[in-house]
């Protein structure tokens, strides 16, 4: 594949994924797809048709919020499907399942709803409430702006804050990227972007087209993480700043607006080609070489057969 190819796809595509345990989860416009690689090598895949209301929202600014819940409780939900998959042992009498699995087995949507309410809450509060703790602390040592809700030293603070917050980011990338497990996760990721590269250039996802496709891709999760982190420090510094738990309580308030936004600037990046769609793509593009890894062969035949799954018959329905 020639470099003009690879940096002009033919198509945009709507269809995204997740990185799971020796798998991958492809979201199309219709279907959804888990592929896990056994523990006999063997590669097990489940497809189901995708919820109509995962995908009928499509307010502009609301959408963003909506779909980063629903596809958590997607993610989440495979995997843990890929962990029972992958790590598959036989049953003996010493590996019962206990009480509380015994208990996540009756009550699957409860324990799903409970997961992402935790992983929602995990990440709100150390990417969102903490470095606004951490910064109202350092106002107060330091009487820098004390006082104050708006004015050049409240414009000061909340870009402060967002330095800590975007630190914070890139340590917890730095330091999950050190474990070999993740590794394998970031392989997967690679994975899921050279297959939808490929499939977007109009080339058969065979293994050889596949191979040579970027692990990079602009219309990624961690661009967009990234963009919420930017967009964040604007939105965050326009409404001043107040006491520690008034500032907590704005934040939270002001979140689904922060990541509706975001949404709609990936959206904007990922479906035209000029200076401007490139600039915006270029943070989260850079970022990825953290959250991607170059895969083998046995993880790229994962990926073409999740994203052989999840293309629709109709090739328009896929369209970004």
């Amino acid at each position: 594949m020639t470099k003009k190819s690879e940096e002009q796809s033919c198509k945009r595509t709507s269809i995204g994924g997740q990185a799971l345990i020796e798998g991958l989860l492809m979201l199309g416009p219709d279907k959804q797809a888990v592929a896990v690689r056994q523990p006999d090598g063997e590669i097990r895949l489940e497809v189901k048709d995708r919820s109509v209301r995962s995908s009928s929202f499509n307010v502009p600014f609301l959408r963003g919020a909506v779909r980063l819940v629903t596809q958590m409780k997607t993610g989440i939900e495979a995997l843990m499907f890929s962990a029972d998959v992958a790590l598959a042992e036989e049953e003996t009498e010493e590996t019962k399942p206990g009480r509380f699995d015994r208990f996540a087995e009756r009550h699957p949507n409860l324990m799903t709803g409970l997961t992402v309410a935790l992983s929602l809450g995990l990440s709100i509060g150390m990417f969102i409430l903490l470095p606004s703790a951490l910064t109202d602390l350092i106002r107060r040592l330091s009487g820098y702006g004390l006082g104050e809700q708006r004015g050049s030293a409240v414009l000061v603070l909340s870009l402060l804050e967002g330095l800590v917050r975007i630190l914070l980011f890139l340590l917890y990338l730095w330091l999950t990227s050190r474990s070999s497990e993740i590794a394998r996760v970031w392989m997967y990721h690679g994975s899921e972007h050279k297959t939808i590269a490929c499939y977007e250039a109009g080339l058969p996802l065979t293994l050889d087209n596949v191979r040579v496709q970027s692990r990079l891709h602009p219309r990624c999760g961690t661009s967009f993480l990234f963009l919420v982190m930017l967009i964040s420090i604007l939105t965050f510094s326009l409404v001043g700043r107040y006491s520690l738990w008034i500032n907590i309580l704005i934040r939270l308030a002001l979140l689904p607006l922060v990541a509706g936004i975001s949404y709609e600037l990936i959206r904007f990046a990922g479906s035209r080609d000029n200076p401007l769609t490139r600039a915006l793509s270029k943070p989260g593009l850079a970022l990825q070489r953290l959250t991607t890894a170059e895969p083998d062969d046995p993880i790229l035949e994962v990926a073409i057969e999740a994203m052989k799954a999840v293309i629709p018959d109709n090739p328009d329905d896929d369209n970004w």
